[in-house]
Parts: structure tokens; C-alpha cells; sequence
């Protein structure tokens, strides 16, 4: 049986648009540059001017997580460091947060291990990153039922016309499954969440 793989009516129309930009690492600095133009960083550079420039560029970076761990029930999402919580966001789920998601349009929030995969910096509810929902073992289920698993699961910051709400958007579910937080708190995940992190989302 062939599937069609709808998108959700919340997202925009092209989550793809920008992925490319987002390979970059904008928190690494060039290297300082001495007056002939040549990078300071040249093998005639001592190791303690080295050393000093790695602990620099070091402390430009953000901490970053090696896992995120979703908690619908408390609703937070915890970014995850060698085993320990080093942040924590209120989130809002879907509009029906209960039980794991199983259809297009049921108004869940996925559970499971899945990774966060690609991201887009032009979505409309302020920068997105995906949940590699569905699972292979999320389309066999759904094959079983013969309903459409539906897609386009993420983690994303508010809509432009409801920035004002801040960390109040979180009173209520209101997501098409995604997981929403405010677009400040969006801009901290984004920098410490690279491509490829696991994410585990518990009931």
C-alpha cells in the first residue's frame, strides 16, 4: 500500500527551505590575523598561544546537549549533557497530549527514541527542528490500522503573532502534536542542540 505522508496544517507549506545554512557553526570566530595577513595560528605559534586560543574559541561555544528528554506528563523538555540536566523548558504539546501519537490529525505528541534530524531557521513559529517521526516501527503500526501515521513533528518557538504570550503559551496545549516553546528559549536549544541528537520522549 502506498502512503502519503501529509503535512501538517501548523507547519509551513516548505520546512525544507534553509537547511543548508545550519551547517555552519556560527559560535567559532576566525582566528585573529597578525599584520602580514597570515593566521596567527601557524606552526611557529608556541603551544601556550595554542592553548590559550582553543580555550578561547572554547568559551564561544554553547554547552551543548548530547540528548533531549521530553516529559509530556510534567510537560518540560530537558537538554542533557554526559547524563545530567543542564536546561530545562515548560513546553506545550498537543491539543490531546495523552497516549502516544497514531494518526495524522489526532492532536498528539509523539512518545519513543527518535533523533532530531534537520532544522529550518525560516519556519513560521520561529525556527523548527524536527523529530524523525514516524519510525519504521511507527509506519508498521500504522499500516496494521490503516491510518496515515502523519509527519512533521517538531520542536519550535511561537508564531509571530503570538510572540506577546511568551512562557503563558504554555498554560494550555495547543500544538498539532509539535512541541512549542518560547522563541528565547528556542534560540537557547537551537544553539545547543546539533543535528543528529537523540530524543527521547516520555509519556
Amino acid at each position: 500500500m502506498m502512503w502519503t505522508r501529509t503535512r501538517q496544517t501548523a507547519l509551513p507549506a516548505l520546512l525544507f527551505a534553509g537547511l543548508a545554512a545550519c551547517t555552519a557553526d556560527p559560535y567559532l570566530e576566525p582566528l585573529p590575523r597578525d599584520d602580514a595577513g597570515n593566521a596567527e595560528a601557524s606552526a611557529s605559534q608556541s603551544a601556550g598561544q595554542g592553548t590559550d586560543q582553543a580555550e578561547a574559541r572554547k568559551a564561544l561555544l554553547p554547552r551543548l546537549a548530547d540528548k533531549v528528554i521530553v516529559d509530556k506528563g510534567r510537560r518540560q523538555l530537558h537538554l542533557v549533557d554526559d547524563g545530567q540536566v543542564f536546561l530545562t523548558f515548560k513546553v506545550a504539546l498537543g491539543s490531546k497530549p495523552s497516549g502516544p501519537k497514531r494518526a495524522e490529525g489526532d492532536g498528539r505528541t509523539p512518545e519513543g527514541s527518535y533523533v532530531l534530524d534537520w532544522r529550518n531557521p525560516d519556519s513560521r513559529f520561529y525556527r523548527s527542528i524536527h523529530i524523525s517521526y514516524p519510525s519504521p516501527g511507527d509506519i508498521r503500526r500504522a499500516r496494521r490500522e490503516g491510518v496515515d501515521p502523519g509527519d512533521n513533528i517538531m520542536i519550535h518557538g511561537l508564531p509571530a503573532d503570538f510572540e506577546w504570550m511568551g512562557r503563558s503559551h504554555a498554560l494550555t496545549d495547543w500544538t498539532e502534536g509539535c512541541i512549542a516553546v518560547t522563541n528565547e528559549e528556542m534560540d537557547l536549544i537551537w544553539k545547543s542542540v546539533p543535528p543528529g541528537t537523540p530524543i527521547e520522549i516520555r509519556p
